[in-house]
């Protein structure tokens, strides 16, 4: 029984093992010369803007001024269940129905508000995100090609990077530059 025949296919993956084997670290060191790898935080990078600071602040008012109307509305909607209460034993049985519907209708149209002002909210930080986001992509391909860049990953997705390849700051203050 022979254990090895000589096929000349079985020659050229032997030359070409051999050859991975002597000459695949010698190429992959010099990709690895020539190539530069940077890391951004894009999340960080786009909240320390100003354009988004300015936002962000304007957004905040407008959700304080919301919330106060909200909390002055349930101030009511909570009153007219104390009433509903303390009354409910001397009202007359129609009347009382007609006080417990009125209450219903009250919460549910509150809570309904509450739910459409949260998403309406939530939509809102989300568009003025994303508009900032957009231009800072914008942003960090012109970094890339300036300083020669062969790549510039997500820092969430990369276990180790070298601090020093870090374009967070870089990416906001240009980005501050260009969108004043």
């Amino acid at each position: 029984m022979q254990l090895f025949s000589f096929k000349p296919y079985n020659f050229y993956f032997l030359l070409f093992f051999v050859g991975q084997f002597f000459f695949g670290p010698l190429a992959a060191s010099s990709f690895a010369a020539e190539s530069r790898v940077g890391f951004i935080d894009v999340q960080k990078a786009v909240i320390s803007t100003k354009e988004w600071k300015k936002q962000f602040e304007i957004f905040k008012k407008d959700f304080a001024k919301e919330k106060k109307k909200i909390k002055a509305r349930e101030k009511r909607i909570k009153k007219m269940l104390e009433d509903l209460n303390k009354q409910s034993f001397v009202l007359d049985p129609e009347l009382k129905k007609k006080k417990e519907d009125q209450f219903r209708k009250e919460k549910v149209a509150f809570e309904r508000y509450v739910q459409d002002q949260n998403t309406e909210f939530g939509k809102n930080e989300q568009e003025m995100t994303q508009k900032i986001l957009l231009k800072m992509m914008k942003v960090i391909r012109k970094i890339g090609k300036e300083k020669k860049y062969t790549m510039i990953l997500e820092q969430k997705a990369v276990l180790y990077h070298d601090k020093g390849n870090d374009l967070t700051t870089l990416a906001t203050k240009t980005y501050d530059r260009s969108n004043k």
